[in-house]
């Protein structure tokens, strides 16, 4: 039998994480692999039936209300577990994802590895020390073109989690989100 492997996908909104799962589902059934999907109950922006990546492309998911019901989705040794938005489950994760490796069970984790204030993002500190394989992704920053590394929230909203899209959030390299955050502050 195989070793069970752990890979984090992780970087800020508008990169292109949730394609990259879609990408290592498809990879995996066309391998023979068996595969679940989940996402977080909490995440609400999209149909809650499917990983729906901004760029249109979608997969069957199972939602899960926390990280706890993962292990029990039905996942066989020798298969692959792929959840999308890790970061709405914070360090809940851990435990569930030791159990699937355990079991012989390989994960693909994506979510967001920094908060809108810059900070890491739980589970990530975790899940980058422990993954296999780490793909960090970037997008294209809003404010200069260059890649971004980080998610700007526009609301004065300090909580953990705000959920939205690209009404409350701007994808920005780290210049332009610390001059963002700078000014911020000022005000």
């Amino acid at each position: 039998m195989e070793h069970p492997t752990l890979e984090a996908v992780c970087g800020p909104m508008f990169a292109g994480k949730t394609s990259k799962l879609i990408d290592r589902i498809d990879q995996a059934q066309r391998s023979g692999v068996p595969v679940v999907a989940c996402r977080p109950a909490a995440d609400t922006r999209s149909d809650p039936d499917a990983l729906t990546a901004h760029d249109g492309l979608r997969r069957p998911a199972i939602v899960v209300a926390h990280a706890g019901e993962i292990p029990g989705l039905g996942s066989a040794p020798g298969g692959l577990v792929v959840i999308d938005e890790a970061h709405f489950f914070g360090d809940g994760l851990i435990d569930p994802v030791r159990l699937l490796l355990r079991r012989g069970v390989s994960v693909v984790v994506g979510g967001v590895d920094t908060d809108h204030r810059g900070r890491p993002f739980p589970p990530f500190p975790w899940l980058l020390c422990e993954a296999d394989r780490v793909v960090k992704v970037r997008g294209v920053c809003a404010d200069c073109g260059g890649p971004s590394a980080r998610s700007h929230r526009l609301s004065a909203d300090e909580s953990a989690l705000a959920v939205g899209g690209a009404e409350s959030y701007r994808a920005l390299c780290r210049g332009c989100f610390d001059r963002a955050t700078a000014s911020r502050a000022l005000h």
